[in-house]
């Protein structure tokens, strides 16, 4: 089933190392959301024939800036111009430090039934480093403060590959989140992104990171030690309880539809990819004058279609090699037999026929196994 996306893009300080679309300035959340419930007007009016959708994501920037009041009127709005499922699974991104029990509370009676929380460390220099506001004792606190909620579906933003961490270190984080009853982790490698302040720190020399190998080691360290804590890894950098799949980041590693709200979201619906300007003055001024804030979009060719199907099922539960015969007409396997081949004795690949997936050696060079795949 397709899903739904809201941006809420505003934060109390952006941290130095994220490329995403937000905001410290603009604080006007009245206006914003008053554009909000038009753009969702709007969108259902054009999209009359949409199915139902059994995820709703709210992402940022920060989400829980918003009070419950506020976020449970964006979702009441949502539940009346399209089907949602009673059982659908509602997520809202949290920074520690910004919800109490009354608040989380609030969320869990508008409908809210999964939170996302950005810890990235429980180490406190870390957390310095990377210019986080909150800390520690308020990351485990949030956590903690979510399932006295009634909340008790909660991920982990966790963050490894950090100038100086040692494995050791980041054992530790692993550890305490799994203390903590944590029924998701999301863990991350910090990358260097194009026009943020860590660029501009790695450029000058400010910060050294870590080598690729160091990568590596953390990464399989995170794999092995969270399989063996019962923790399924479906996604490259996701891993959950069983049963704790997030429902609505499956929707695009399955190559499904979805539907996004709010400045720079995006949507995929219809073979048609469309995606909103990058800016909330001009968001809200082109929703006040009765337009969708539409910055462009791209039809997505058979030829697209099938490059990202690829890319994001090999990235998580694997090609399925019949359906991909009915989508496109052709068959992987014989298209790129010496290339499989080759990697299956390599050990990056491997098939039993009915699917093609990456082993764990193959997640590290996922990026460069698609790239040759046609």
């Amino acid at each position: 089933m397709p899903g739904l996306y809201i941006h809420i893009p505003f934060c109390e300080k952006k941290c130095m190392y994220c490329d995403f679309f937000s905001t410290e300035t603009f604080r006007q959340y009245d206006s914003f959301l008053s554009a909000l419930h038009t753009e969702i007007y709007l969108r259902a009016r054009l999209l009359a024939d949409t199915p139902a959708f059994d995820s709703v994501f709210f992402g940022g920037g920060t989400p829980s800036l918003l009070g419950d009041v506020q976020l449970g009127g964006i979702l009441e709005a949502l539940h009346g111009r399209f089907d949602i499922t009673q059982d659908a699974e509602i997520t809202v991104e949290c920074n520690p430090g910004t919800v109490d029990v009354d608040s989380l509370r609030g969320y869990r009676d508008a409908g809210v039934n999964r939170l996302s929380f950005g810890v990235q460390s429980f180490h406190s220099d870390d957390l310095l480093f990377l210019g986080r506001t909150h800390t520690v004792e308020e990351a485990e606190a949030g956590i903690l403060m979510a399932q006295d909620a009634g909340i008790p579906n909660v991920n982990l933003d966790l963050m490894f590959s950090l100038p100086g961490q040692t494995p050791e270190r980041w054992h530790y984080n692993l550890e305490r989140a799994r203390a903590l009853g944590t029924t998701h982790l999301s863990c991350y490698s910090l990358t260097v992104e194009k026009d943020t302040p860590l660029e501009r720190m790695v450029a000058c020399g400010m910060v050294i990171m870590p080598p690729e190998e160091s990568d590596a080691a953390l990464f399989e360290l995170t794999m092995q030690t969270l399989d063996a804590w019962g923790y399924c890894r479906y996604e490259v950098s996701n891993y959950a309880l069983p049963g704790y799949e997030c429902r609505h980041n499956l929707t695009y590693w399955r190559h499904g539809e979805y539907i996004g709200f709010g400045p720079s979201a995006y949507s995929t619906f219809h073979n048609r990819r469309w995606w909103n300007v990058r800016d909330v003055e001009r968001y809200v001024e082109a929703l006040v004058a009765g337009t969708l804030p539409e910055a462009g979009e791209e039809e997505l060719t058979p030829e697209t279609q099938r490059g990202e199907y690829i890319f994001l099922r090999l990235r998580s539960e694997g090609i399925d090699l019949a359906e991909f015969r009915r989508r496109f007409s052709t068959d992987l396997l014989a298209d790129n037999r010496a290339f499989i081949d080759h990697c299956i004795s390599d050990g990056l690949l491997y098939s039993d026929g009915n699917v093609l997936r990456l082993t764990p050696g193959g997640v590290l060079v996922c990026d460069e196994i698609c790239v040759e795949l046609r």
